[in-house]
């Protein structure tokens, strides 16, 4: 799939992607920092050394393959403190319960998905109606600016609501064979089936998604790891040694961009 493509979002109506639920196994990216996920939803674990920090548990069908994944890097369950929760969807969070039961780790979150993750119910108005996921209690929540440290190692939150009021990027600093490099993990700016238009849960979206993408689309970033990992064609890369790509976020933000300006324009129009 082409590096700027948008992953397609499950609705009530259709079945999630295959890939969402494909377990693959663990691989090296760059620095501390491992891929745990599934073929199509990522999760990622930074190795410190005091413990590690898993950026996503994914699905709840998907946390014994996590699990199995973080164990083959060489990290025991019990040494994951922290959960960084990129958003508040089921695909994303929706093994966050399970994972905090193997772990103990910690949930960090964004502010604005707090009360979403504790209820189990995802935030805004969509197309396909209300997916619900297991609560879990958050110990953190994050705003824009936030850092979160172990083990000497730290990532700092980027405020990106839109996709959800509390979707959180993240970022950091890693040295790969002696090269200092910025790494981002950016959270979702696609539409995929949230109401732009007349959304009463979530009034500001529209806003919210057009500042976002600008943000990130200023954001220095040498690595690129999203959370639906075809967006940057993650595994290829990591694979032919080109994860370094500093042109690759603002490219990312264009086709975002154009997207959302599309897909405000239908439901306008839709709308009249």
């Amino acid at each position: 799939m082409a590096a700027v493509a948008v992953p397609t979002f499950a609705t009530a109506a259709t079945p999630n992607p295959p890939a969402w639920t494909t377990p693959t196994a663990p691989y090296h990216l760059v620095g501390p920092i491992w891929y745990v996920g599934t073929q199509g939803l990522a999760a990622y674990l930074v190795r410190t050394r005091d413990g590690a920090i898993l950026l996503d548990a994914t699905m709840a069908e998907n946390v014994a393959a996590v699990t199995r994944n973080i164990r083959a890097t060489g990290v025991p369950l019990h040494r994951v403190k922290l959960l960084l929760v990129s958003h508040a969807h089921f695909d994303h969070a929706g093994g966050d319960a399970a994972m905090v039961h193997a772990t103990g780790a910690a949930v960090v979150a964004g502010a604005g998905d707090v009360a979403a993750l504790e209820s189990g119910i995802p935030p805004g108005e969509t197309s396909y109606g209300v997916i619900r996921f297991p609560p879990v209690r958050v110990a953190r929540a994050v705003r824009d600016g936030d850092r979160v440290t172990l083990g000497g190692t730290t990532l700092t939150a980027i405020a990106t609501p839109g996709h959800t009021p509390g979707c959180t990027s993240w970022t950091m600093r890693v040295v790969d064979h002696g090269r200092p490099l910025r790494v981002i993990f950016p959270c979702s700016v696609s539409v995929a089936g949230n109401r732009l238009i007349g959304n009463r849960r979530y009034p500001t979206i529209v806003a919210d998604l057009r500042t976002s993408i600008a943000r990130l689309a200023r954001e220095p970033a040498d690595v690129v790891l999203p959370f639906h990992p075809e967006q940057a064609d993650v595994r290829a890369r990591a694979a032919e040694h080109r994860l370094i790509a500093p042109s690759l976020l603002p490219a990312l933000m264009r086709t975002a961009g154009e997207d959302f300006e599309r897909e405000l324009t239908r439901q306008r129009e839709e709308a009249r």
